[in-house]
């Protein structure tokens, strides 16, 4: 780790070296880890209504590799082929995928709130030949297909792998009180059928290695045309080994239980939940959906939480959430938040709460995703993003590519065995991005005296007033420390004199906060130029599925 000398670099900032793992795919780790644990409890899923169901290890491996078969025998897929995945959480998404990377293929993840014209960009582009997507959604397909390369469709329900009497009940209410499940498309195979038909097929067993392809995951849906970051399975292998080696002495292998509320189609979840946690034995609670945060209530009272990650909304939205302030689940011995970033007072109400700390990291779809985090056993700085995992690089630089001078805000870069590969069949991109091995983040950074570093903010999203920039997020945790505000989000926007002008649109406490007193708020610690000129409030701000604030949907509002 750099010393103070040189604070805009920093290799591995933790003591311990970066020890790559032993196994050549994640397949190979899938099928050793089920193994080793095999009749622990690997997966549960909690609806919102209370009901659950399990599935151990063992079964788990043993319907990867049911999938698997069926994907090589009745779908015709070989190594190298793209099948994607459109589904919440639920069993059947680990068992999917994990029979996915067994033939071989490479899992697309797709959003399933995604409209038909965006997921059918996404499967064109990835080329995928299967679909596993949720049955709710399926009244999509017709749009959403034409023009890909799709071939077979399997429906996944909700309930699918849960006990028979539970997930009829569950499939009985959606269909006839609900109304929410569709009648079964037209040649789709449902996923207990797939399953039934892949069981009395034989296995092909695939030779993977590090260099093979194991995920396209799509970044920059919120920015832009969605593309693929391609990772193979050395990528996420090495991600794995670098997290467990800050967090490993944190983890109780066999024992921890970790409540999965972030959707595991997002790399945040994909990678620290689902794969970090499967590794160690660990027993993990999947919920279909974290909206509201009242849906997680039965989850808390049934299991006994040890581990729990998540954004910043959704912290702040279970804080909000009279049943948990009034029942903390206090089993909680390490929280982990990513994805955006976590306001300090949010961070600081859940450790008075809980009892336990959360540790901020940073991370991207390019990265497998972990790049930072703050040590779970040892000094959590609030309001940074923590140290460079083992074996990765960071630099900051400036706008001319130079180093930049200590203390100061630079872009970003990364080195690492956890960075992708380049973005799927788009070359000019890829090395627009890439640069001899350097990511280039487009965050802007700065980096401590100890070697923490601090998000600034999004390049794209500094606003350039008059010639100054202005951070968006340093606005932003000017007004989130008002007793009234709940939730802020800022922009540029076209000012009528040329530039931009700052805009702030704001969740309130009530309907009687005045623009003006919020604007003199501001002014006691920001200077002049950095002044919301114009403010608008809203019922809620428009967010991703993980939390994330919109900032495009705000700028293309009208004034």
């Amino acid at each position: 780790m750099a010393g103070a000398s040189a604070p805009s670099r920093a290799v591995g900032g933790y003591d311990e070296p970066f020890r790559p793992r032993a196994e050549a795919s994640l397949d190979e780790l899938v099928r050793g880890t089920a193994q080793r644990y095999s009749r622990a409890p690997a997966f549960s899923v909690c609806l919102d209504n209370g009901l659950t169901g399990t599935l151990d290890f063992a079964t788990v491996d043993r319907l990867a590799d049911a999938f698997a078969a069926w994907l090589q025998h009745d779908a015709g897929i070989r190594p190298g082929d793209r099948v994607a995945v459109q589904t919440p959480n639920c069993l059947g998404y680990p068992v999917a995928a994990f029979g996915i990377l067994r033939a071989g293929a490479v899992l697309v993840n797709v959003n399933p709130l995604y409209t038909a014209p965006e997921m059918r960009h996404q499967l064109t582009d990835a080329g995928a030949r299967v679909l596993v997507i949720i049955d709710l959604f399926a009244d999509k397909l017709a749009e959403a297909l034409e023009g890909t390369a799709v071939e077979r469709v399997v429906t996944l329900g909700i309930a699918d792998l849960m006990p028979p009497p539970r997930r009829w009940l569950v499939h009985a209410v959606l269909r006839h009180v609900r109304r929410e499940r569709p009648p079964q498309p037209a040649g789709a195979a449902p996923f207990r059928q797939a399953l039934r038909r892949g069981a009395r097929y034989p296995l092909q067993t695939v030779s993977l290695t590090p260099q093979d392809l194991a995920l396209l995951q799509y970044t920059g849906g919120t920015t832009g045309v969605a593309r693929g970051a391609a990772l193979t399975h050395g990528n996420l292998l090495a991600n794995l080994a670098q997290v467990d080696t800050v967090a490993g002495p944190a983890i109780r292998r066999g024992e921890d239980v970790v409540l999965t509320a972030l959707p595991l189609y997002h790399i945040f979840a994909f990678t620290f939940n689902l794969l970090v946690f499967f590794a160690a034995g660990c027993h993990n609670v999947l919920c279909p959906s974290p909206r509201p945060p009242s849906k997680l209530r039965r989850a808390f009272e049934r299991f006994a939480v040890t581990k729990f990650s998540g954004v910043n909304a959704l912290f702040q939205g279970l804080l909000r959430e009279p049943w948990f302030r009034a029942s903390p689940p206090t089993s909680i011995d390490l929280s982990i938040a990513g994805g955006t970033a976590l306001h300090p007072q949010v961070a600081t109400e859940w450790h008075s709460l809980v009892g336990s700390p959360i540790c901020e990291g940073y991370g991207l779809s390019e990265t497998s995703p972990v790049v930072t985090v703050n040590p779970p056993r040892g000094e959590v700085r609030l309001g940074t993003i923590g140290l460079p995992l083992p074996g990765t690089e960071v630099r900051l630089v400036g706008d001319d590519g130079t180093e930049a001078a200590p203390g100061r805000p630079g872009e970003l870069l990364v080195r690492g065995p956890q960075v992708m590969q380049g973005y799927w069949q788009r070359p000019q991109e890829t090395a627009q991005a890439l640069e001899d091995g350097w990511l280039h983040t487009g965050d802007i950074a700065v980096l401590d005296e100890r070697g923490y570093l601090r998000i600034v903010d999004r390049r794209k999203d500094m606003i350039d007033v008059s010639g100054f920039n202005v951070f968006p997020a340093e606005v932003e945790n000017v007004l989130l420390t008002h007793p009234r505000v709940l939730e802020a989000a800022v922009v540029g926007q076209p000012a009528m004199e040329g530039g931009e002008q700052v805009v702030a649109y704001i969740v309130a406490d009530g309907n009687d906060l005045e623009p003006d007193a919020l604007r003199e708020w501001c002014r006691h610690s920001l200077t002049a130029y950095k002044v919301p000129r114009r403010i608008q409030f809203l019922p809620e701000l428009p967010k991703t599925p993980v939390g994330k604030v919109l900032r495009r949907a705000l700028r293309e509002k009208q004034p």
